[in-house]
């Protein structure tokens, strides 16, 4: 993150603007606006100028730049056509450790001002830091025309509750329960739209007699394998609501940055050969969370119901009555492969996928005669350390030697790595890649070198 947002309350401060021309006067709006006591130093002054002044709205400096404009000052913008007279202000402030912004110079700025889309009280500010003023433009315009007028009206009248939400509702997860179905009841906000306050104030009443529910809920969400883009847009609104987040080591960075953020954060991660927290423990914590009356989300890498045990999980919810919801993931399989280049079937290759667990604890349910079957796929999962076994069983089952083979490593994500080789050098190349891994057998792995994107 390049600047860090901010908004500023500026009534009544002043603040400085430096230049009198057609760039200035759109900076003079936007202070103005923001309620500043705006004074406005330069040479000369565009007719626009001249009036605010007359009207009282500003103070006008006539002269060239002088440090001592600075004093008292809480910003500054720098908006002449002369490039030394900006640098000359974007010193000068910096000695005095006050923010300036600097027309079309961002890479100089203590701070950029972004385009704004104003439903006061409510503000929403879209900036690129200076690089492409023209797209964070044509991004507002957008935003304009999909954010009602009325949202401004929907801000202040929860302003005006606050106090009463917070007598009425004595823990945090009911009152944001409550705001939640307060932003979202299409009832208030077409009020609010025609200018009827007291069918506002009915609807608003009744949400404050209904009964919220007791008992918290547990949704089992897919983050899918790494890649933040491919979490679908119901687990997205999911954790978006969670008042608390239990979370695996699978779970990626990028994913986790869109939690909300004043949720709580649980990690019950599991590495290979350590269990940081039994699955038992899990499974306590999601039921103590939901009878706390808590939103929780149980975010797990790639799909909950493919080598997730969020069957385990359901199961003890539904034996304690918790309700519950599953959010299904973009799998390991599909992902990585798709990433890779390789397609799990194909006519002339493949006509079937089969998904098998590494952990070969349950070697005696697995049908080695029948994996090893030609115009297949097979996947393991968390099988990098069983790879050398996983080779000799294959062999010895009469898959050739030389069935192609892929590891891919952390995929999806901008650290992906896929070693390819043949079946008789498995275990040998699970030793070039580390933990997450996935094994993808079979001679769609062929189709890589024509089918990769990156």
């Amino acid at each position: 993150m390049d600047y860090f947002p901010l908004f500023c309350r500026l009534q009544g401060k002043r603040c400085l603007l430096v230049g009198g021309g057609d760039v200035a006067e759109r900076k003079a709006r936007l202070l103005l606006a923001a309620g500043a006591d705006l004074h406005v130093g330069a040479l000369h002054f565009s007719p626009a100028f001249r009036q605010w002044a007359d009207n009282g709205e500003l103070s006008l400096i006539v002269g060239a730049f002088d440090a001592a404009w600075l004093d008292a000052c809480w910003l500054v913008v720098a908006a002449t056509d002369n490039d030394a007279v900006n640098q000359q202000v974007a010193e000068a402030a910096e000695a005095r450790r006050i923010f300036c912004n600097l027309v079309d110079a961002p890479e100089q700025a203590s701070a950029i001002m972004p385009s704004v889309i104003d439903r006061s009280p409510l503000l929403v500010a879209v900036s690129s830091g200076g690089c492409a003023p023209v797209l964070a433009r044509l991004l507002r315009e957008k935003l304009e025309s999909i954010l009602p007028q009325h949202l401004g009206q929907l801000a202040s009248l929860a302003g005006t509750l606050r106090a009463r939400v917070k007598q009425r509702f004595a823990s945090a997860a009911q009152r944001r329960y409550f705001w939640e179905r307060f932003f979202t009841s299409d009832r208030l906000a077409q009020t609010l739209a025609n200018g009827d306050s007291a069918r506002a104030e009915q609807i608003t009443a009744s949400l404050f007699s209904d009964d919220l529910p007791a008992q918290g809920v547990v949704t089992l969400v897919g983050a899918g394998p790494g890649d933040a883009g491919l979490l679908t847009l119901k687990g997205l609104q999911q954790i978006q609501q969670a008042d608390v987040i239990l979370y695996d080591r699978l779970v990626s960075e990028e994913v986790l940055n869109l939690v909300r953020r004043d949720a709580e954060r649980i990690f019950v991660g599991k590495r290979a050969g350590h269990h940081c927290v039994p699955q038992a423990e899990i499974n306590q914590l999601l039921l103590e969370q939901a009878q706390r009356g808590k939103r929780v989300v149980r975010l797990k890498g790639g799909d909950p119901f493919i080598f997730g045990r969020g069957g385990e999980e359901l199961e003890m919810l539904a034996q304690h009555q918790i309700p519950f919801s599953v959010v299904p993931g973009v799998t390991a399989a599909s992902g990585c492969s798709a990433y890779s280049g390789i397609p799990l079937t194909h006519r002339d290759h493949a006509q079937s996928v089969r998904l098998v667990t590494g952990h070969l604890q349950q070697e005696k349910v697995l049908e080695w005669q029948k994996l090893a079957a030609e115009q297949q796929t097979l996947v393991f999962y968390m099988g990098l350390s069983q790879a050398p076994h996983i080779q000799r069983q294959l062999m010895q089952h009469g898959m050739r030697a030389d069935m192609p083979v892929a590891l891919v490593e952390n995929g999806t994500s901008t650290q992906q790595r896929v070693v390819t080789g043949t079946l008789d050098r498995l275990g040998e190349l699970a030793r070039q890649v580390a933990s997450p891994s996935l094994i993808i057998i079979g001679s769609v792995v062929s189709l890589r070198d024509r089918l990769r994107w990156f």
